[in-house]
């Protein structure tokens, strides 16, 4: 068995490959802690243009990053909430769709 193939290789290989570590964006400017408020706080931050001037489909993005990247370190009811703001924030950015 060489040392290429060992199991510590693999890793340290697969740890290279986080591209998300690198990603910096400048569409969105979320408050702080905005993540730990409710819902509708959430939806309705994210729809405002001071928080996404690019949109409230911007804001949609950020929350689902933010979702995707705590993962299994959410627990069951942060994540249901933020599952929430996704559905309120989706309902605003139909609304806009249809208005414009």
């Amino acid at each position: 068995m060489t040392s290429e193939s060992s199991p510590q290789t693999a890793k340290k290989k697969r740890a290279k490959k986080k591209w998300v570590k690198n990603v910096t964006t400048d569409s969105t400017h979320p408050l702080h802690d905005l993540f730990t408020k409710s819902a509708a706080v959430i939806a309705r931050s994210l729809a405002s243009k001071k928080v996404s001037p690019k949109g409230a489909a911007s804001g949609m993005r950020m929350l689902t990053y933010y979702i995707n990247r705590g993962g299994k370190n959410l627990d069951a009811s942060r994540k249901e909430e933020l599952e929430k703001a996704k559905r309120l924030l989706s309902k605003k950015i139909e609304q806009q769709k249809q208005t414009t």
